[in-house]
């Protein structure tokens, strides 16, 4: 992170906060369904902005938020109103003062209902504050907030936009606080809902909005979103691959190693003479040093991905288009050469993952954890 950066529950580390992000690439039917409801004269109060982590749901809604206050204030309309325009992007100028007050967080239109720091305590959120720790949730009392801020009158008379980023953290009291808002909505109000598992959201909190549905970004898009944020990407097929099409977690493996790291996991079932246990030690010393416990997420993600790759080779009978990287497909192959091996596959994926769940709830070490893993997925291999 950046010394100018500051921590945000929101905010990929080390990357542009959404709301500092002006471009939003692979999103237009989004953006035009939106518009379409706004030329129609249907701006509904509610939007669920879903899909899958990482591909630019956090930017559409601050895209929308931005948009949507810099409108002109309606005049009531009348026989000598204007025709209404028609709008057909959400672009905004970035020296706009709505635009620069949304980067300053300084914008009294908007309210961002996110994770709060960790603690009870005021001296415990202020320490919490300071290392970047974040409560697991987002808790009533910021709903509270957030009802508070909705029954302040505007100066201008102008809009409100509420971004709620993700309503998947909510609490259940959270979620029950702000489905009365959503019930009774307040004028001039709109209420933006980031979801990345919707049928996980109460269903009375879904019925009450309407839905903008992304998707997982193309590897030019994804290379267009990389560079826009700074990062250079040479292997974007691979990198897109890897990250299902989501421009988060193509961050996250860009910043740790993710690429280099699966081609070195695969390597530890390459040998013809079975599975190379120095190869696996030096494997697990990647979880040495700072960060480790971000990189044993990592890993154990790397993991699931290649089971996952495992059984749908064997199930279809033939590995990815994409590699990943070289001679991942022939491993693929080698590993799962049928239906009956993938089923094999999926049994083991399921296993681990329940093993790993319990390894971590009781703190089993993080080497202990992977070589358990990588012991497991040898197992099945030659089993």
């Amino acid at each position: 992170m950046s010394a100018n950066q500051i921590h945000e529950a929101d905010r990929v580390e080390g990357a542009p906060h959404p709301r500092e992000t002006e471009t939003l690439f692979g999103q237009d039917q989004a953006e035009q369904d939106f518009l379409l409801a706004l030329n129609s004269n249907r701006l509904h109060h509610g939007w669920l902005i879903s899909g899958p982590k990482g591909v630019g749901k956090a930017t559409l809604a601050w895209r929308i938020a931005r948009f949507l206050l810099t409108l002109p204030a309606e005049d009531g309309g009348g026989m000598f109103a204007p025709e209404p325009q028609v709008h057909r992007s959400l672009n905004v100028d970035p020296d706009h003062p709505v635009s620069h007050r949304i980067r300053a967080l300084s914008e009294p239109g908007v309210f961002l209902l996110r994770r709060g720091f960790a603690g009870s305590t005021d001296s415990a959120r202020e320490k919490a504050r300071q290392d970047g720790k974040f409560a697991a949730d987002i808790r009533v009392n910021e709903v509270r907030e957030l009802s508070s801020y909705l029954h302040m009158s505007m100066a201008d008379g102008g809009r409100r936009v509420v971004i709620v980023d993700s309503a998947d953290e909510m609490n259940v009291n959270a979620a029950n606080a702000l489905l009365k808002m959503l019930e009774e909505p307040p004028a001039r109000t709109v209420m933006l809902l980031i979801s990345h598992q919707p049928s996980r959201l109460l269903p009375t909190i879904r019925s009450r909005c309407r839905e903008l549905r992304l998707h997982a970004l193309s590897s030019d898009n994804m290379q267009l979103a990389l560079t826009q944020a700074g990062f250079e990407a040479n292997d974007s097929p691979a990198l897109s691959e890897m990250a299902a099409g989501s421009v988060g977690e193509a961050l996250k493996h860009l910043q740790q190693d993710g690429l280099p790291l699966y081609a070195e996991l695969l390597s530890l079932f390459s040998s013809s003479r079975g599975l190379d246990r120095s190869k696996a030690l030096n494997f697990v010393n990647a979880l040495n040093g700072k960060g480790a416990d971000a990189k044993l997420e990592l890993i154990l993600g790397l993991f699931d991905l290649f089971l996952a790759r495992l059984a749908r080779t064997g199930a279809i009978g033939a590995p990815p288009r994409v590699e990943i990287a070289p001679g991942e497909g022939n491993l693929l192959m080698q590993l799962a050469p049928s239906v009956h091996k993938a089923r094999d596959w999926a049994k083991a994926a399921q296993e681990i993952t329940d093993r790993t769940r319990h390894g971590k709830s009781v703190n089993l070490d993080p080497a202990s954890l992977v070589l358990d893993t990588v012991f497991k997925i040898h197992q099945t291999a030659v089993a």
